[in-house]
């Protein structure tokens, strides 16, 4: 059956690329197309049959979720990203009914994954009443979660200290602002470790001042009806073969606080629990072809020093002649700078993954191949399901996957909500070690607050 006749701009409005793009692809033949005069005529089909043969997602509109059914716990996503803390989450039984996200390549990733849910772009672009109606949620529903990781880069060029309502433009707060409107029982905020350094003024008026940014929103959420507790956690104690470290701050309605999240694992099998998980665990079974994996290259002149390093080592096991010219201007600077030419230990966690595995001062290379790890191995290590398809170029899904939070860990905040909600106490353990920096929780952080700034906080 002929299909429809579509011009250059008709194509590219449907795939949401530019008409340059659908040109670039008409001449390199992927999209079949005839000259008619001067323009380019595309048939339905044959975009059809592009979209299938290149596995081509659209980037999806704005959209409510597919049912109206209300389950047992009611959950909204917020800077969803890959979807990393959702999986954990859902791996323990909450499962969101909406997702936010404004990177096209990711939004593509979620609805992949998650067509039946609600997807939004900019949260500050919906009331709280707009984002009930994407959910289907009636306006008397009790939300048992809201959560999310505000990028805390909405503080880095915060000057003098605003009224909160008039402070627009920072997303954090617009998203501290929809917790405060929405009041669900629980609410978690996931974060990077500098959330606990991000500079914002401590009084109105003042200068902004180390910290200044997390005890804000701390005040904020009190002012809401929130108890707060926090800790800076390393996923490695959660199960995860990754020493990646991550704030997260747990907000519960009423004046009783959130215990602390319950650990699986330790460093040297502290507290008899088992030791850490390590890069070998989690790569068993994947195949060791590298036509099988997918991944950028380090560029030649770099992997000339790679191949005279082995497993587990760095710049500082090249020979002492070579490590200046290997490290170029970077040999005089101070620091361990561990993370050049950095061979991976199978016996050992991964490091943090990043958004490029071949950035020179966070090196991820595989331990005996001369490449850096693949996207099928930040997936094994992430704790991502084989299945979960991420969309974009390369570069995007490292991106994405190096964003997100580990399964594990998500799982590990997932327990520890569910376990208060029943009235549950799950295991502690007096003194355990959860990163290696101090001041890492909501009590020792407001005291540490208190001793430099001299706050009289009641």
């Amino acid at each position: 059956m002929e299909g429809k006749l579509l011009s250059v701009s008709e194509v590219a409005d449907f795939l949401k690329v530019t008409k340059q793009n659908v040109s670039s692809k008409i001449r390199a033949g992927s999209i079949l197309a005839k000259k008619i005069g001067n323009q380019w005529i595309i048939n339905e089909n044959d975009l059809k049959r592009y979209i299938k043969d290149y596995n081509i997602v659209v980037e999806p509109e704005d959209h409510p979720r597919e049912t109206s059914d209300i389950p047992e716990i009611v959950a909204l996503s917020f800077f969803s990203g890959a979807m990393g803390l959702d999986i954990g989450l859902e791996k323990e039984g909450i499962t969101p009914l909406l997702a936010s996200e404004i990177d096209k390549e990711t939004r593509k990733t979620i609805h992949s994954n998650k067509p039946d849910i609600a997807l939004i772009g900019d949260m500050e672009r919906y009331t709280a009443e707009d984002i009930l109606n994407y959910a289907k949620l009636p306006k008397d529903q009790t939300i048992d979660l809201i959560y999310g990781g505000p990028p805390c880069q909405a503080f880095s060029t915060a000057g003098k200290r605003l009224g909160f309502d008039d402070d627009r433009g920072n997303v954090f707060l617009s998203f501290v602002r929809l917790i405060g409107d929405l009041k669900p029982r629980y609410a978690l905020i996931e974060n990077v470790r500098g959330l606990l350094s991000a500079k914002y003024p401590v009084v109105d008026g003042g200068e902004p001042v180390k910290g200044g940014a997390l005890l804000y929103v701390m005040d904020l959420l009190k002012e809401f009806g929130y108890s707060v507790s926090f800790e800076l956690y390393n996923s490695a104690n959660f199960g995860s073969p990754q020493t990646r470290e991550r704030v997260i701050m747990i907000c519960k309605l009423g004046a009783e606080k959130v215990p602390y999240l319950s650990p699986t694992n330790s460093d040297q099998s502290e507290y008899d629990l088992p030791k850490w998980k390590v890069l070998r665990e989690a790569l068993v079974g994947i195949s060791q072809d590298d036509r099988d994996h997918d991944y950028v290259k380090f560029p030649e002149k770099r992997l000339v020093y790679y191949r005279m390093l082995s497993e587990g080592q760095n710049w500082r096991n090249l020979p002492k002649d070579v490590q200046p010219k290997a490290m170029g201007k970077s040999f005089e600077l101070g620091g361990g700078k561990t993370g050049f030419y950095r061979r991976l230990s199978y016996d050992k966690p991964s490091p943090t993954l990043v958004t490029n595995p071949t950035m020179p001062a966070t090196d991820l290379c595989h331990p005996e191949k001369d490449r850096p790890l693949s996207i099928q191995e930040y997936k094994r290590i992430q704790g991502f399901p084989e299945t979960w398809k991420f969309c974009g170029e390369l570069t995007d899904v490292y991106r994405q996957i190096g964003n997100a939070v580990p399964i594990q860990l998500g799982q590990a905040v997932a327990r520890t909500i569910l376990a208060d909600m029943r009235g549950e106490a799950l295991p502690q353990f007096d003194n355990f070690k959860y990163s290696r920096y101090k001041n890492t929780n909501e009590i020792t952080f407001e005291n540490e607050m208190k001793r430099i700034h001299s706050l009289d906080r009641g």
